[in-house]
């Protein structure tokens, strides 16, 4: 069979930027715009609605200028609307060329929102496509609430299609708008239209309503779609579009007689940017781009893949730029600590090595997060060992604070068996603390890296007295690392991040 070449349309910029509380800006735009073009090699972008602000207009004049300037402009993409002349001549003053045209693909819409005839809304889109391919502009046509249409008004879809063939459009965009069908429907329906039309584009739009997106994508495109709509992060509107990494990864994986343009090894690098800019939140077990799907937590899945990557699938991590992590907690068995050990370059005896796992055990219970930055630190203690050495050590502390006076801290500190006092204030307690430790190494002529990002995670529905963990990343001769530290007050978890900080040094 010949290999079939499947689009992808990206609409992150369009229809991602729908999800309640996210807005980019232009400058933000314009980067994401760069990566999915340049480095996750995307077919097209839809970047934005026509007449929705003045800052949308400068994103996408910003956007086309360097798309043009670029060779690109035709993979750029507008939503527009069945409005005369207004949408075309927004797209021609912010240097758009290619207009995704909204149109009502169910009776229900046409007659309950438009209040109009068939006859009206063919005539009336008619003229705007017209109008745009004398102006220079390349159109597809949506049908918003097509899923809706083919369940209880296909007449009307397909006397639209009829219509719509007849056009000069260049693909027609079938969108499930309220993701409410499953698989088995997405297959019937474009199975029945791509029969009847077999020579026309047509793209496959899914929504997660159900969950369902990815599996609705993969049934769209066995059923003969020749595109596909996604989102990096499955953003969009309620529960979002279908994720771009995951169905990129099961049309690889699952059907390998089509082929895409998407760099995998890209994924996970530009979902973390866009959860960045946006501020939504990725699930740690969001497939393929989550913190900790390619995590293995039980001890004898760890056991498995030391001795024959037993729990090993086609989902190697290594495809999307990321490594396998073994979770230390209170399912670790030996296996875990082991494969975390030797990233570390560091043995054990046997012995040794179940006293560790207890250990781990043990903190696991108690709800506290171990990393393999801990493991160092566990094994100094438990083993008293001059393997790893804890040069530092704050011995004590006071934390000061009132309603009309700066937060102080009155440190006691040792640094290889020296002890040193000092007292400082801040902008708030860890600040004085920093500003006090600070002056302590002053004195030594030692400078301390440069605090660059300090992120606190709470449990869901923690109480009070719920654990707190405070991550800093610090800088130092031009390299990055993180430190963690645990409690139930959150200075002084970020206290115990910084003498962490203190003894890698």
């Amino acid at each position: 069979m010949a290999e079939r070449y499947i689009e992808i349309m990206d609409t992150t910029l369009r229809d991602g930027e729908q999800t309640s509380g996210v807005s980019f800006s232009p400058s933000e735009k314009l980067t994401i715009a760069q990566l999915l073009l340049t480095e996750l090699k995307v077919d097209r972008i839809e970047i934005a609605s026509a007449r929705v602000s003045d800052g949308e207009f400068e994103a996408v004049k910003a956007i086309t200028g360097w798309a043009a300037s670029n060779h690109l402009l035709d993979k750029v993409e507008v939503l527009t609307f069945v409005d005369g002349e207004t949408s075309v001549e927004w797209m021609l003053k912010a240097g758009a060329k290619v207009m995704n045209l909204l149109t009502k693909g169910s009776l229900n819409h046409l007659t309950h929102q438009l209040k109009k005839t068939p006859e009206q809304h063919f005539s009336e889109v008619a003229a705007v496509i017209a109008l745009a391919k004398a102006k220079g502009l390349e159109c597809n046509v949506y049908l918003e609430d097509w899923s809706n249409g083919m369940r209880h008004s296909k007449e009307y879809v397909f006397a639209y299609l009829d219509f719509l063939s007849k056009q000069p459009v260049k693909r027609i965009m079938l969108p499930d708008t309220l993701g409410i069908l499953i698989p088995s429907e997405v297959f019937e329906f474009i199975t029945e239209i791509k029969q009847r039309y077999p020579n026309i584009h047509f793209d496959f739009h899914a929504h997660n309503d159900y969950d369902l997106g990815t599996a609705n994508v993969l049934e769209g495109i066995k059923a003969g779609a020749s595109g596909i709509h996604l989102t990096v992060n499955g953003m969009g509107e309620r529960a979002g579009n279908a994720p771009l990494a995951s169905a990129v990864a099961v049309l690889n994986d699952f059907m390998p007689e089509v082929k895409t343009s998407v760099v995998e090894e890209s994924l996970y690098r530009v979902s973390k940017l866009v959860e960045t800019f946006s501020g939504f939140r990725v699930p740690d077990n969001k497939p393929v781009v989550g913190e900790n799907v390619f995590t293995q937590t039980a001890g004898i899945h760890a056991d498995g893949d030391k001795k024959n990557k037993l729990y090993f699938s086609d989902l190697m991590p290594e495809r999307f730029g990321r490594q396998r992590k073994y979770a230390l907690g209170k399912t670790s068995g030996k296996a875990n600590i082991e494969n975390n050990l030797a990233q570390l370059g560091i043995q054990l005896s046997e012995p040794d090595l179940k006293k560790v796992t207890q250990r781990i055990i043990e903190l696991g219970d108690r709800k506290e997060v171990v990393t393999q930055a801990d493991l160092p630190y566990i094994i100094s203690d438990i083993l008293d060992s001059n393997t790893i050495t804890e040069k530092v050590r704050i011995i004590d502390y006071v934390l000061t604070h009132s309603k009309h006076l700066k937060p102080s801290v009155s440190l006691q500190i040792s640094i290889n068996g020296e002890q040193f006092e000092e007292h400082s204030q801040g902008d708030g307690q860890y600040d004085a603390f920093m500003n006090a430790l600070k002056k302590v190494y002053k004195k030594q002529k030692q400078e301390l890296p440069v605090l660059t990002d300090y992120a606190v995670r709470i449990p869901p529905g923690g109480k009070s007295d719920a654990l707190c963990e405070t991550v800093i990343t610090w800088a130092h001769n031009g390299r990055e690392f993180k430190t963690r530290g645990l409690d139930s007050d959150q200075t002084v978890s970020a206290i115990k991040a910084t003498q962490k900080m203190l003894n890698l040094l």
